[in-house]
């Protein structure tokens, strides 16, 4: 076992433990945040697992993750407005920790590459991880300002 993959256990085992405890248990809200962590604990687990095992196949993995998970979270907050409306989640301590681990995990992985198109792809897949995360925080939070339906 190499440091790459002792990572990606120790990253799983903390944050997709707290993601599935949170998805598992609890109200609705805590419910919704959870699901969002899920993309946010997996993703960067998959980076990490492509580069311990050598396998970029993993990347495209992370890449379709970052897309479709934050698209998934603002679904359900669309499709479940009216049962928020009362109670809005709000976890941004947890939203900010799991953009820092990905950005952590990410920069990582960019130093272990080097220059080239996947460190491209990996800064790519970081910038839609990270972005993706915190709209659809604050989407599931509220919404935005001057958006109507927010």
């Amino acid at each position: 076992m190499n440091g790459w993959l002792l990572a990606a256990t120790v990253e799983l085992g903390g944050a997709g433990a707290a993601a599935l405890w949170g998805t598992a248990t609890g109200p609705l809200p805590r419910r919704v945040m959870a699901q969002n962590l899920a993309t946010s604990a997996v993703c960067p687990a998959l980076l990490l697992l492509a580069q311990g095992y050598g396998r970029p196949s993993y990347v495209d993995l992370a890449l379709l993750m970052a897309l479709l998970g934050p698209v998934g979270t603002l679904v359900f907050a669309r499709l479940l407005a009216d049962e928020l409306l009362d109670d809005r989640p709000r976890a941004w301590t947890l939203t900010w920790a799991a953009a820092g681990l990905s950005a952590a995990v990410v920069v990582a992985v960019c130093v272990a590459t080097g220059p080239s198109r996947a460190m491209v792809k990996l800064l790519l897949i970081g910038a839609l991880l990270i972005g993706g995360n915190v709209i659809a925080s604050r989407a599931l939070a509220g919404g935005f300002r001057g958006v109507r339906g927010a």
